[in-house]
């Protein structure tokens, strides 16, 4: 992951997908690409590139925050893109 890119980690999301993050306390959202997998630790469902995470207000010292994540454009092993849940207006 880039530090500074608005990129993401996910397990279960496929790569290539755009999603809606949203920090749950402070309403902000940014808008992520998943390139890569993760997180590793139990309980977490995303990770976020530090630059990402500062622009939805979760401070470094901090480093964890409650997040909403809805996906945007979910790639499929054909080539085509699927509509997410937050696609739609």
């Amino acid at each position: 992951m880039k530090p500074q890119g608005n990129n993401a980690a996910s397990k279960t999301l496929p790569l290539g997908t755009t999603a809606k993050v949203t920090n749950v306390e402070t309403g902000q959202s940014a808008v992520v690409t998943i390139q890569d997998r993760g997180p590793y630790v139990k309980g977490r469902i995303v990770d976020l590139s530090p630059a990402t995470a500062q622009k939805i207000g979760i401070e470094r010292e901090d480093g964890v925050a409650t997040v909403e994540v809805a996906p945007i454009a979910v790639p499929l092993p054909d080539g085509s893109v699927k509509p997410g849940i937050a696609s739609q207006p």
